[in-house]
């Protein structure tokens, strides 16, 4: 059997996550042994200067024995982010035209 095939059959749940140029994919896949465990896959899509896509995966494999730590490290980091940054999502800086406000002033002429 292919790889290809091996993992489209052991994948029981997936749910997808638009976010930009950025997808997550959480999979639910079965071990050999019957057991289930999560992947979360992070996929940036890049373009070479000819315009060709390219794909950038990430991937992280978890366990049931992990389950409980993960959730509450990223529930107290999640949390920790949003109590001191807020909610407001601040993406202007991670636009590929976004130019910096800086300024420099030339002569005092311009504030008389």
């Amino acid at each position: 059997m292919n790889d290809y095939k091996d993992r489209q059959e052991n994948e029981i749940f997936t749910k997808v996550l638009k976010a930009g140029r950025r997808t997550y994919f959480f999979d639910v896949r079965e071990t050999k042994a019957g057991d289930y465990y999560l992947t979360i896959t992070e996929s940036k899509k890049h373009f070479s200067e000819g315009g060709e896509a390219s794909y950038e995966k990430h991937k992280i494999y978890l366990y049931k024995e992990d389950f409980k730590s993960f959730e509450e490290m990223f529930t107290q980091s999640a949390e920790f982010i949003i109590n001191q940054k807020g909610t407001d999502v601040i993406s202007e800086r991670h636009d590929k035209d976004f130019k910096s406000r800086s300024y420099t002033i030339e002569s005092d002429e311009e504030f008389e």
